[in-house]
């Protein structure tokens, strides 16, 4: 399994519709965490190692409801 994490930006007054988007319809996404900053969620997903996460955030996350801009951030290692 891979590990990856998407920070979205919501369109102004959406961020709970689209978590809510989010835990309702990606399998793939095991947290949702509402944060402070220059964006106000952030994703935690696992996918399969021959998945293409390009793909996955183009197709699953950003056409989400609410859904502005995303960032993504590929996990090397866990530690712990």
């Amino acid at each position: 399994m891979r590990t990856i994490f998407v920070k979205i930006k919501c369109e102004l007054g959406r961020a709970y519709e689209t978590a809510d988007a989010v835990v309702q319809s990606v399998d793939e996404a095991s947290e949702v965490h509402s944060t402070s900053g220059d964006y106000d969620l952030l994703v935690k997903c696992y996918l399969e190692d021959e998945a293409d996460v390009g793909h996955f955030v183009t197709k699953r996350l950003q056409t989400l409801p609410g859904v502005k801009d995303t960032f993504t951030l590929i996990a090397f290692k866990a530690f712990g």
